[in-house]
């Protein structure tokens, strides 16, 4: 990778879970009807044709990864179990209450947090629960996250007994220096043991997340956690970028200095050995971040053009309607988003309420609309078009003197109403989306608000 485009497109930038992103979310004029409004249309509009996506997160761990940026709650106590999972369903109520007809489930992913915290009992006691309000739909997927030093067995057997043919396993690397600087001790036999086990019931697809920049992390790390990673062959991989923003993550991400972490050159030769390991290993590059065998689901929504991008990473299959149960969660009506309260004990006391615990949302314009779409387009196939009227807006000219540069560049091709991201072009999507992102142009961050593109 050439040293002076990294130079050049390491900047900060959003990861496009979504558009508009978050920090540029129009509160003010957002209103809790405006959620009921455009989550109704967009029930109406896709339940009987595609069904609709649930996310639930379950916050608890035990200790704290201090690479980790979600919202969680650290204890050890397992009595806050059942009452949480008595509050998500709650919230789940009250989203059947407002409709006519019951809802059909095509995807579930609990995450966290540690999902895998909870008991089968009260795993069991959620996915039923759910159910008593709404049907599996023909071609569900149902996956969740699980540490390898707490799922069990009886986990993976529960769950798969339930439905779930996914599961995911966070690994971020084997190096012990590494995993002590993160607070993420884990065996490899830890690891292996659990993927054997998930491979035995009969889950389908199977994953694993590494991450690459880690504090101390060298080259030979990289490649001992992929050699490892392919003894197990796990069906698809995220190979992800640390990202460092100890401004928003606390002191959580403080228990080593910055110049123990990876910058720059240094940091991308990272992603490079490892993306190279994984390409030669029978892995393929899917959207930003992700590898597939391709024997997997996500291999061959890529290839068809049916990948998806929302607030639970990829997905092999797209619905209009996601909704985010649990303390923090952020739904997505195609219309607008919505986030759930941030605080445990806000979310409890608005559902005490029977209020559904939204503290913040944005309604996307037209003009989001169509942004949206391009951004989708670019994180999921690694192309766009603007050749049609739903398509188009007004501002793609001036776009066009940005991608200029990076076609000089070599990371994308222009071509008549549209560009392709090119091989080289894929570790800089994320600059890519940039050009495109209407809102990051007119009101740039006066202060750190995220990790850097690199």
């Amino acid at each position: 990778m050439n040293n002076s485009l990294i130079q050049k497109y390491n900047v900060p930038g959003p990861r496009y879970t979504s558009y508009p992103t978050v920090p540029y979310w129009n509160e003010a004029d957002f209103t809790y009807q405006d959620w009921i409004t455009t989550f109704k249309k967009s029930f109406s509009e896709s339940n009987a044709q595609e069904g609709i996506s649930l996310y639930i997160h379950l916050p608890f761990c035990e200790s704290l990864c201090t690479f980790c940026g979600c919202n969680k709650r650290i204890t050890k106590n397992h009595s806050v179990e059942s009452p949480y999972i008595q509050a998500v369903l709650k919230e789940w109520r009250l989203y059947s209450n407002l409709l006519n007809e019951k809802p059909i489930i095509k995807e579930i992913h609990l995450g966290g947090g540690t999902p895998t915290f909870f008991s089968t009992k009260n795993l069991e006691d959620l996915i039923n629960g759910i159910f008593a309000y709404a049907t599996k739909a023909p071609d569900y997927e149902f996956s969740f996250e699980g540490h390898p030093n707490n799922t069990t067995y009886q986990h993976l057997q529960k769950l798969y007994d339930l439905g779930f043919r996914r599961v995911s396993f966070g690994v971020q690397d084997y190096s012990e220096k590494v995993q002590k600087a993160i607070h993420r001790e884990q065996a490899f036999h830890n690891v292996a043991k659990v993927t054997f086990w998930a491979r035995e019931i009969g889950y389908t697809s199977i994953g694993h997340d590494i991450i690459f920049g880690l504090p101390f992390q060298k080259t030979e790390d990289v490649v001992d956690t992929i050699e490892k990673t392919k003894s197990l062959q796990p069906d698809r991989l995220a190979f992800y970028s640390y990202a460092h923003v100890p401004w928003i993550k606390g002191n959580g991400q403080r228990g080593f200095k910055d110049e123990d972490i990876p910058k720059d050159q240094e940091k991308r030769i990272l992603y490079q050995v490892g993306k190279e390991l994984l390409l030669k290993n029978g892995y393929h590059e899917i959207g930003m971040d992700h590898f597939a065998l391709e024997t997997d689901t996500l291999y061959q929504s890529f290839k068809n053009g049916q990948l998806h991008r929302n607030f639970m990473g990829y997905s092999s299959s797209k619905t209009k309607l996601m909704i985010g149960l649990g303390v923090s969660s952020i739904s997505d009506s195609w219309y607008s988003f919505a986030q759930n309260e941030k605080n445990i004990d806000d979310y409890y006391q608005l559902l005490e309420w029977d209020k559904l615990p939204i503290f913040r949302g944005h309604l996307l314009s037209d003009e989001d609309l169509v942004i949206r779409k391009h951004i989708l387009n670019l994180m999921c196939r690694f192309e766009t078009y603007w050749d049609t009227n739903t398509t188009y807006f007004k501002e793609v000219r001036e776009i066009l003197g940005q991608l200029k540069e990076m076609q000089q560049d070599g990371i994308l091709i222009i071509k008549e109403n549209g560009i392709q991201v090119t091989d080289k072009g894929k570790a800089f999507v994320r600059n890519i989306c940039m050009a495109f992102d209407l809102h990051l142009k007119r009101k740039a961050p006066e202060t750190a608000l995220f990790s850097m593109t690199v």
